[in-house]
């Protein structure tokens, strides 16, 4: 009959408690300096690293991925500050609830004893029950610990982030992950079946999660094989971990951010990579057809008019052939635009053209270029001494079109790119033109 004694003083129930528990709560770091990752925040200069060596803990709120640590550095630090620790969700946290938390937090602090009350999910509460925590932290009954995948700046109440400092928790690397990997396989006492390429296939399965990795390396390590297994069969064995996206948050707004920066920088190669991102992810392809038609008119311009041509074909053909088949056309638009010559001329002149809109607030036409259709309008001088281009020399007035008083601005200023550089010489020639015609020469 097998052992099931882990030593000579182990009971047997424990032992088996042991190997039940998931391998992921049983990797649990028990001091922060056990903690993979995230030296930017615990490093000794970063800031926990500054508070608890001198003692001066404040309330925080971590952003950051799932599987990066948030719950396990809140639970150390309780430890480390010999605070109690209390965790609760928001998700499944309501208003009596909470009462009943802030209620034993006092009960504690009047033993002397401090609370650190961890969140989770802490964006999931609403403004009035974030506004809740706000007297128990002012007089020091609870120290709050929220975490939260969402940016705080938009779903934290500005109260709550003013008495809070924000650090940012970022997805484990793949040296992080491995070092997981080995402290598992010492924990396990087994190597995982799997060749260079296949371990390295599976870190990458977690993308950047290490609770992810855990679950991923507790399967793998339960298989019989009698060879180690090539990435090829480990693809067949387990399914490749979805991509973080969701298309309401961040995600969806820095991968857009991502693919925009990557054709506004003519790289093709990233702009493919960052299209197919959010394509894989879910994204509406109708959306990217949208924003890849704003930058045709936002980063190219005029610099090659046949970008934004390119970018409608490609919705149209979207509509009419749909996925996955109109995809390609999307994919097409995108390295053109990568591709095509950059101007941002027109952005900067419309830009310019609005501040100046609002300064001159309703600064009437001049009246030489106002229709004079009734006799009155014509006595008040509409339309007089109005220049017919057509009827000047080289079929340009000079005329002032700019309200009377209004100093005459360069709003638009071509660059010497693309189609650009012959809108230069033509915007050049007139105004050379325009200062002769008013000059008198």
């Amino acid at each position: 009959m097998a052992d099931l004694f882990d030593s000579g003083d182990t009971p047997k129930g424990k032992a088996v408690e042991v190997r039940t528990r998931p391998l992921a709560d049983r990797m649990r770091p028990q001091s922060l300096s056990e903690v993979i990752g995230q030296e930017q925040v615990l490093g000794p200069e970063a800031p926990l690293g500054v508070m608890l060596a001198n003692g001066s803990l404040s309330s925080l709120i971590f952003w950051g991925p799932p599987g990066v640590g948030k719950t396990t550095i809140a639970r150390l630090l309780a430890q480390e500050t010999d605070l109690h620790f209390v965790q609760i969700s928001a998700i499944f946290t309501g208003v009596p609830d909470l009462k009943k938390v802030f209620e034993a937090a006092k009960v504690r602090r009047q033993n002397g004893q401090g609370t650190l009350l961890f969140v989770d999910e802490i964006h999931r509460f609403n403004k009035a029950q974030q506004d809740g925590f706000l007297p128990y932290m002012e007089d020091g009954t609870i120290l709050l610990v929220g975490a939260t995948t969402e940016n705080p700046s938009f779903e934290l109440n500005a109260a709550v982030l003013s008495r809070s400092q924000v650090l940012v928790l970022e997805r484990l690397s793949l040296a992080d992950l491995e070092r997981l990997a080995q402290r598992a396989e010492k924990e396990l006492g087994r190597a995982l079946p799997l060749d260079g390429h296949a371990r390295d296939a599976l870190l990458e399965m977690a993308d950047g999660d290490g609770r992810a990795l855990l679950n991923l390396i507790e399967q793998v390590s339960a298989w019989t094989v009698e060879t180690k297994l090539n990435s090829d069969q480990l693809s067949v064995r387990l399914m490749r971990r979805a991509a973080k996206f969701d298309k309401s948050g961040d995600e969806h707004y820095n991968l857009i951010s991502a693919l925009h920066k990557s054709i506004r920088g003519s790289d093709p190669d990233a702009a493919l990579y960052w299209l197919a991102r959010m394509l894989e992810g879910g994204e509406d392809p109708r959306f990217l057809a949208r924003r890849l038609t704003m930058m045709s008119t936002e980063d190219i311009g005029l610099a090659d008019p046949q970008a934004n041509t390119v970018c409608l074909n490609a919705w149209n053909t979207y509509e009419r052939l749909g996925s996955p088949e109109g995809e390609l056309a999307l994919a097409n638009a995108a390295v053109y635009l990568a591709l095509a010559p950059k101007s941002n001329a027109v952005y900067v002149g419309i830009k310019a053209a609005r501040r100046l809109a609002k300064t001159t607030g309703s600064a009437p036409p001049p009246k030489h270029i106002l229709n004079a259709p009734t006799r009155l309008m014509k006595d008040q001088g509409y339309g007089d001494g109005y220049a017919y281009d057509h009827d000047a020399e080289d079929g340009f007035s000079g005329q002032n079109y700019f309200p009377d008083g209004v100093k005459r601005p360069v709003l638009y200023q071509p660059v010497e790119r693309g189609f650009e550089r012959e809108l230069k010489k033509r915007s050049e020639y007139f105004a050379k033109l325009r200062l002769q015609r008013n000059s008198g020469d």
